[in-house]
């Protein structure tokens, strides 16, 4: 790889005139690609598949790097795979179908589940707020709810096995709940919510005013424990949607099934947490959901 990387570099010398900042900055995009590419396990540049470069690219952002920089890699190496096409050391170019508007929503920010078990244990079980706040990352986890549905909860949606969500345009869904979901829900609400448990109308998550919690105390609450659990990604409430979806794929979960769950109208929303999985989709959620 190295070998063509430096003819490349030539080639952008001699026939494109590229100044030598420009040059110098590819070939150090380019000599990252190649490690992440071996990382994957691929060796030959004719074996170069979409998801090596997609991988790559999730790589740089895990790294912070900004979307400048991310955008100048990838454009590196589209350039590169075409010089390689041109002069048929490649039998076709593996990024002739990557647009850089689409890898933005490719590559989102993913917790391991390493890092989700630590923010899932940032809480203080001993507080009201901790409690319900708890309940509000498991869920999150669980299910995989946008934040606007959560906040929309009503106590009587959340049963032992399913939570029924209204998502866009109105549509209700049922998506199955983890059991580590279902007993932070029921510490919170014996607990600290007993005089409305018998309210099924009653808002499940409500803010220290006794009013049902907005999207902003979410997200704050997301940072606050991203922070205290020593999380370094930029998270939100959306990353752990990203992130339950993901899991899922990677331990076999069936990407129609996560269609449903997620409350995606079309295959070719979900299709993009392909990318980030590698591998096959055969099983669904009961199954292997990393907290059952």
């Amino acid at each position: 790889m190295q070998e063509r990387i430096s003819d490349f570099l030539s080639y952008l010398s001699s026939e494109r005139g590229l100044a030598n900042n420009t040059i110098e900055a590819y070939g150090r995009d380019l000599k990252f690609f190649c490690a992440a590419v071996e990382k994957c396990g691929v060796r030959e540049l004719e074996k170069v598949s979409e998801q090596e470069i997609v991988f790559f690219l999730s790589e740089l952002r895990k790294r912070n790097y900004a979307s400048s920089s991310i955008c100048r890699a990838l454009v590196a190496v589209k350039v590169f795979f075409r010089f390689l096409k041109k002069e048929r050391y490649v039998a076709s170019d593996a990024t002739a179908h990557l647009d850089s508007p689409r890898l933005w929503q490719l590559i989102p920010d993913v917790l391991t589940i390493e890092e989700v078990d630590r923010l899932l244990a940032a809480p203080d079980l001993a507080s009201a707020q901790g409690a319900r706040d708890k309940a509000i990352l498991e869920v999150l986890y669980a299910s995989g709810l946008r934040v606007s549905e959560l906040c929309g909860l009503n106590i009587h949606d959340v049963d032992d096995v399913f939570v029924r969500v209204t998502g866009k345009g109105g549509k209700e869904r049922l998506v199955p709940i983890a059991k580590a979901a279902i007993k932070a829900v029921d510490n919170y609400l014996v607990h600290y919510r007993g005089e409305a448990r018998e309210d099924k109308d009653a808002p499940l998550f409500v803010s220290s005013r006794a009013k049902r919690i907005d999207r902003a105390a979410v997200w704050k609450r997301v940072k606050f424990y991203a922070r205290k659990a020593g999380i370094a990604k930029d998270i939100s409430p959306h990353t752990l949607r990203h992130s339950f979806a993901t899991h899922l794929l990677e331990n076999g979960a069936d990407l129609r099934v996560i269609q449903e769950m997620l409350g995606h109208a079309s295959i070719a929303t979900t299709d993009r947490y392909t990318h980030i999985s590698q591998q096959h989709l055969s099983l669904a959620f009961s199954t292997f959901h990393p907290r059952p």
